[in-house]
């Protein structure tokens, strides 16, 4: 399959430094690390493993390095986004299809965020985030203060 592919098959220990474009793990947690960082030669890291980060600094090393992270929790959001839709009512393939949409328009409100304050992808991904939580405090404070009335 590698061959039919056009792909070069690389032995476990040296994937960190293949040169690619795009890095994607997609397994396992804390890939990204002291060790592991220095070795990439690529351009975009964006995967659906959770927890890629061994650390939160290493969101900073890599955006050091001039490596542009997909936070992992927005990225991979479409296992949560289906999860949820079976819950209320059942999957909707089109619903489905709505919602997953909308995680390229997050990530790239991420993105621009990131660019914009000067900071790393996962730090504005947290700003987008507490910025999400905070507007749906908002709306229950206001449900329940006119359940007191």
């Amino acid at each position: 399959m590698v061959k039919q592919l056009g792909a070069k098959k690389v032995p476990l220990e040296d994937i960190y430094g293949v040169t690619c474009d795009i890095f994607s793990p997609c397994a396992l947690g804390a890939i990204l690390n002291d060790e592991t960082i220095p070795r990439l030669k690529c351009k975009i890291v964006c995967g659906a493993a959770n927890n890629q980060l061994k650390e939160e600094r290493h969101g900073d090393a890599l955006t050091e390095k001039g490596i542009l992270y997909g936070p992992d929790y927005i990225v991979n959001a479409g296992g949560a986004v289906y999860d949820a839709d079976r819950l209320v009512g059942g999957v909707n393939l089109e619903r489905g299809k709505q919602k997953v949409a909308r995680i390229y328009q997050t990530t790239e409100k991420v993105i621009e965020l990131a660019q914009e304050k000067g900071i790393p992808t996962y730090r504005a991904a947290d700003v987008l985030a507490e910025k999400r939580l905070e507007s749906i405090r908002h709306i229950k404070n206001y449900w329940d203060t006119m359940e007191i009335r």
